[in-house]
């Protein structure tokens, strides 16, 4: 009998089944630090204590993408070992900060399966949650996974697509425990801008671009414990390993700093997609459009609905489809989420 685990396959899978993901993971100063030594990272909450304190909290969290890459990695080994692609996520919400010396676990529910016209592969649709030592979910998100599958010849699944909320409601966003923007300090933040300042419809070009290195990709994914092998096995894709796509995302987030500097805290995840791949060698660039706003009834507290859009130089700015309603080749990641600003 084999010892070791091949990963499941597409005809592995049966909704309704709830997977314990293995390898708890006890966060420290050491993955705050990577992560802003791997990414342009700036946001005054999570970077300074005394700012936080500033902000109603005991001490700074880490970073909220953070704990979305940890969960994410935990859930690698049993849902997208043998993934062709990470396809999307939808209600996304961050339900707790996660604090240096939590640990967190993992688990998924099967919620959808579809296979494919080619028969050689199919999308499995898992609803992940994250969870603390003390048994509190931190944040929770759905998330879809083109995987292949081990045996052609096996009977293809009865169809289920889930229904999934097109955003986050503003009502169900989850404001931390005792934050406060009343007295927010703009000069340490870096920018001036408030909720108020910003129109839907309006868009910010970031400016700054960051050239993805083969080296800083492959700490990235070792650093979330993410197996998958498309991502680090370079015998396994054709054409070279693909960058991980919440890399991807954690670059545009960080490079956001430069228009949105007050968009501290991601508390929503309302859609998102990995629409074209990324290399290594690719510098990739960002832009955002203001989708909406709103009021949280917590005092100076209000949240922004952000696209946030990021490309490769040969996409300009503000470009997103063709006329043929397609995505345009230079653009890599679609994500609309929901932030914490002061009001």
């Amino acid at each position: 009998m084999s010892k070791t685990n091949p990963g499941r396959f597409f005809e592995d899978y049966t909704v309704g089944e709830v997977i314990e993901h293995a390898v708890p993971r006890t966060l420290s100063g050491g993955e705050r630090a990577l992560y802003h030594a791997l990414y342009p990272a700036r946001g005054a909450f999570y970077s300074s204590d005394e700012f936080a304190r500033d902000c109603g909290l005991h001490e700074a969290p880490l970073d909220d993408l953070i704990a979305f890459h940890t969960v994410f990695g935990k859930t690698v080994p049993d849902i997208s070992l043998n993934a062709v692609a990470n396809l999307g996520y939808a209600e996304g919400r961050f339900l707790k900060p996660v604090h240096l010396g939590d640990t967190l676990t993992a688990r998924s529910e099967v919620i959808g399966v579809k296979q494919n016209s080619n028969g050689k592969t199919g999308v499995v649709y898992v609803r992940t949650t994250g969870t603390n030592q003390l048994g509190e979910d931190v944040l929770s998100y759905v998330r879809w996974v083109m995987v292949r599958k081990g045996k052609l010849d096996a009977a293809a699944p009865d169809t289920v697509v889930p229904e999934l909320a097109d955003a986050v409601a503003a009502s169900d966003l989850v404001v931390p425990e005792g934050l406060d923007f009343s007295g927010y300090n703009f000069a340490q933040s870096g920018e001036p801008h408030r909720l108020g300042d910003y129109e839907v419809g309006e868009k910010i070009d970031h400016v700054d671009g960051v050239t993805i290195e083969e080296a800083e990709h492959m700490l990235a994914t070792r650093l979330w414990q993410n197996t998958a092998k498309v991502h680090f096995d370079v015998t396994n894709r054709e054409g070279g390993r693909l960058i991980y796509g919440g890399h991807v995302i954690s670059l545009a987030r960080a490079l956001s700093f430069n228009g949105l500097a007050n968009a501290q805290i991601i508390v929503g995840l309302n859609a998102g997609a990995h629409v074209n791949p990324c290399m290594a060698g690719d510098t990739v660039r960002a832009w955002s459009e203001v989708l909406d706003t709103a009021e949280t009834g917590v005092d100076g507290v209000g949240a922004i609905r952000l696209r946030l859009v990021a490309h490769r130089p040969e996409a300009e700015p503000f470009a997103l489809r063709g006329e043929d309603g397609k995505y345009l080749p230079g653009v890599l990641l679609d994500l609309d989420y929901w932030a914490l600003m002061p009001l």
